[in-house]
């Protein structure tokens, strides 16, 4: 185990690097975990970090050394003061890893799992992490997400996601345009001015859904390529849905409509 206690050490410098830079995060191909949730279920479906990192308290504690005890490549020691510092989050539980981002190579959308998600210029880390949370857990494969879309592997999407990442295949930067094009079931995309209801839909076959930024929606040219426009019909006065919520609803009535025609999800594990 490597104690570090000095803000000067190289490594410490990178983590701090990982935590705030979305370009150090993509030029390395690395990022940053915080917690033992996110790095048990990182163990669970990609094996051991490249580096597990622990704070001195956090060392004492039981869960904490069970973890490390797994780990059987690089441990690094923090003091405290400089755990504190370089952890993402305000009250830090004493362990972070680092890891590689996986790589999603391109493939043909003809081979793609018949559940997927496409995410148009949605900027707030909370709501993507928690779409892909949503995502992870009703089945779907494959999430597309445009140039503006925020960092997917930013800690601060990695928590909200709560292990999802590793669920999933996640292709950033994609021009959804083409993606939409070669999709080969029905495109669905959400729209408040929509004619047709979710609940309307037949959503056992191959279907993707979009989902628009927080505040401007859906672009005209995303609206125009989809199969179908649709809405979430809503008995009260509130104007909209929040996006990542928008996203759960439609998820899962996918879910309900395949159980109840015995269609299983596809679960990429």
């Amino acid at each position: 185990m490597q104690p570090i206690s000095s803000r000067a050490h190289p490594f410490f410098k990178q983590l701090i690097k990982l935590e705030r830079s979305a370009q150090q995060r993509r030029k390395n191909g690395l990022t940053l975990l915080d917690g033992m949730h996110l790095i048990e279920a990182y163990y669970a479906t990609l094996g051991p970090p490249i580096t597990l990192i622990t704070s001195k308290s956090g060392y004492a504690h039981t869960d904490i050394k069970r973890i490390i005890h797994k780990q059987t490549k690089k441990i690094v020691l923090l003091s405290d003061a400089l755990f504190c510092e370089a952890s993402p989050v305000k009250t830090p539980t004493g362990l972070m890893a680092i890891i590689s981002i996986p790589k999603t190579n391109a493939v043909s959308i003809n081979h793609h799992e018949a559940f997927s998600v496409m995410l148009e210029s949605i900027q707030d880390p909370g709501n993507l992490g928690s779409i892909l949370r949503s995502a992870a857990a009703a089945g779907v494969c494959d999430v597309f997400l445009s140039k503006n879309c925020a960092d997917a592997w930013s800690p601060k999407v990695l928590r909200a996601a709560m292990g999802a990442h590793f669920l999933l295949h996640i292709y950033e930067r994609s021009n959804l345009l083409a993606v939409a094009q070669q999709f080969t079931g029905k495109v669905f995309s959400t729209s408040l001015h929509a004619k047709n209801s979710l609940y309307q839909m037949q959503l056992t076959g191959p279907v993707a859904f979009v989902f628009g930024n927080e505040g401007n929606g859906l672009s005209d040219e995303m609206l125009k390529i989809s199969n179908e426009q649709i809405k979430i019909p809503m008995l009260g006065k509130t104007e909209s849905l929040n996006a990542a919520s928008a996203a759960a609803i439609c998820l899962f009535e996918t879910v309900r409509q395949k159980i109840n025609n015995n269609i299983s999800a596809y679960n990429p594990q």
